[in-house]
């Protein structure tokens, strides 16, 4: 039987004559996501300028993009980021943009071992709070795990810290409340690989990728494809871009044409993912839970509760 309080979404209403919802959101690793990946990258001088390329080329004409559309988006900024790049991390603010919490040097929660420790964890978003904080002055309303890998201490702990959002689990095409324990819940923005340019663009040798670089007309298209899907649905598109990636020139130029026609959709609320949290916690749902599933060959007592 299905856990306790394990069931689907809830379709959201969205503001005044909107269908649907759609956000476009950055994620600004940089150096980053590579140093993470295997600290020996801080040898190799060529994987790092394929990181540097974001914060230092591919975001600024992302900026330039978004503005001459009228579009606000969300970037979600390691704190090792905003330390080492953080004029463009002011950029980001200074156009307008959200700015959201990705860990401080894009650490996996998860590893070959389990999951980090909950004081671990902790102290990983309070640094990268601190950072965000003091280079942009601002504290974020939103997170999103790095590899969108959270541990199941994930939502208590960023509910503790003040989070209105999180934006990295899988399991609906609309927002809803998930409960974080103690009473207080998150609203979670769900994501997915499809809707994700790295799966398409990023190859690094030894680091990420097997060599197979998509085309921007395919991932568009397929990006295209999976916004009209959702728009028919009532649900909510995020598209999860980098600009270490979807900042080179035929990407960005492809990525201006989805934009342009996500924008021109007078049924879709386009709209950085604060909003549309904010508007989601408006509409008070019931909070939904995603329990851990039972590891010894026993069912859980939510398995027990909901079978009842």
């Amino acid at each position: 039987m299905t856990p306790a309080g394990m069931r689907p979404a809830d379709p959201v209403r969205w503001p005044g004559a909107a269908t649907s919802a759609a956000s476009f959101t950055f994620d600004v690793d940089a150096e980053s996501a590579v140093l993470s990946a295997d600290p020996g990258t801080a040898l190799r001088p060529s994987v790092l300028s394929h990181q540097a390329y974001g914060p230092l080329t591919g975001l600024p004409r992302l900026l330039r993009i978004l503005a001459r559309h009228g579009v606000r988006a969300t970037f979600f900024v390691p704190g090792f980021t905003a330390h080492r790049h953080p004029d463009a991390v002011r950029a980001i603010a200074d156009g307008g943009h959200e700015i959201a919490h990705h860990g401080y040097l894009h650490e996996t929660l998860i590893g070959p071992s389990g999951p980090v420790d909950e004081r671990a964890e902790a102290d990983i978003l309070d640094r990268g709070l601190d950072a965000l904080a003091e280079v942009a002055g601002v504290r974020p309303d939103g997170y999103r795990a790095p590899m969108w890998e959270l541990t199941h201490a994930s939502p208590r702990l960023l509910a503790e810290r003040g989070f209105l959002y999180d934006t990295s689990l899988m399991d609906a095409d609309v927002p809803y409340e998930l409960d974080a324990g103690g009473g207080a819940s998150l609203v979670e923005i769900p994501v997915h690989w499809g809707l994700d340019d790295w799966e398409q663009y990023c190859f690094i040798p030894g680091v990420s990728g097997t060599g197979l670089i998509e085309s921007p007309a395919k991932a568009a298209g397929m990006w295209r494809d999976e916004f009209e899907a959702l728009r028919a649905e009532g649900g909510c598109f995020v598209l999860t871009a980098h600009p270490f990636l979807s900042g080179r020139p035929g990407r960005a130029a492809a990525l201006e044409g989805l934009i342009e026609h996500v924008a021109s959709c007078p049924d879709v609320w386009l709209a950085p993912l604060g909003d549309i949290a904010r508007h989601v916690r408006s509409l008070a749902l019931s909070p939904r839970r995603l329990p851990p599933p039972p590891t010894s060959g026993h069912r859980s007592d939510d398995d027990r509760k909901g079978s009842r």
